[in-house]
C-alpha cells in the first residue's frame, strides 16, 4: 500500500441477513462517507488506468455510477450510464442476464460513444458477474474497446472474475473476499 493510502477493507460494514436471511451484505456507505477513504478509493481505482487512454467510463446502475462519476472526473473522461430497462430516455441497446430467480435487462444509449472508443466498465461489487457480463455485451454491441472492468469489492467465492475473464476482459478489484 502506498503512503497515504487508506485500507478500505476497514471501512466495509458487514450486515447479516440483508436483503434476506442468510446473506452477509457488504455495506460500502462507510467508505463513501469518509473523505479520506473516498479519496483513497478513487485514487486506487484510477491508478491502473491513468496511462490506458480511457475515453469513457460506463458506470453500472446504481452504485457503479457513484464510483464511475468520481473516476471519470479523476481520469478526465466522459461517463455513460448502464441502467435498468426503461430508465434511459433515448434510443438504447439492450442485454439480458440471469438472476437467481429470473431475468433482468440492462440498457445503454445507442449513441453512448463512437466505435473503437476505449471504455472502462465500473461497478461497486463483483459477485457472479451477470450484470458486468451484460455491460460487456452492450459495449461490444456499440463496438467499444473494453479497457477493463473495475470494482471496489470482489466476492471471489462466487467466481465472477473467472466468468468475465473467459470473455477476454481484464478484471481489477480493490478489496477481495475469498469466503462468505
Amino acid at each position: 500500500m502506498r503512503s497515504g493510502t487508506v485500507d478500505l477493507k476497514n471501512y466495509v460494514r458487514d450486515v447479516p441477513d440483508f436483503p434476506k436471511k442468510g446473506i452477509l451484505f457488504k455495506d460500502l456507505t462507510p467508505v463513501w462517507k469518509d473523505p479520506a477513504a473516498f479519496r483513497s478509493m478513487v485514487d486506487q481505482l484510477a491508478d491502473p488506468y491513468r496511462t490506458e487512454e480511457v475515453e469513457v467510463i460506463a458506470g453500472i446502475e446504481s452504485r457503479g455510477l457513484i464510483l464511475g462519476s468520481a473516476l471519470a472526473y479523476t481520469l478526465g473522461t466522459g461517463l455513460v450510464p448502464v441502467r435498468k430497462e426503461g430508465k434511459l430516455p433515448w434510443k438504447t441497446v439492450r442485454a439480458s442476464y440471469s438472476l437467481e430467480y429470473g431475468q433482468a435487462t440492462t440498457e445503454l444509449h445507442a449513441d453512448a460513444f463512437k466505435p473503437d472508443a476505449r471504455v472502462l466498465i465500473v461497478d461497486d461489487l463483483l459477485a457472479t458477474g451477470g450484470t458486468a457480463e451484460a455491460a460487456i455485451q452492450l459495449v461490444r454491441k456499440l463496438e467499444g474497446k473494453i479497457v477493463g472492468l473495475a470494482f471496489l469489492v470482489e466476492l471471489g467465492f462466487l467466481k465472477g472474475r473467472q466468468r468475465l475473464e473467459k470473455l477476454g476482459v481484464e478484471v481489477f478489484s480493490l478489496i477481495q473476499y475469498e469466503s462468505p
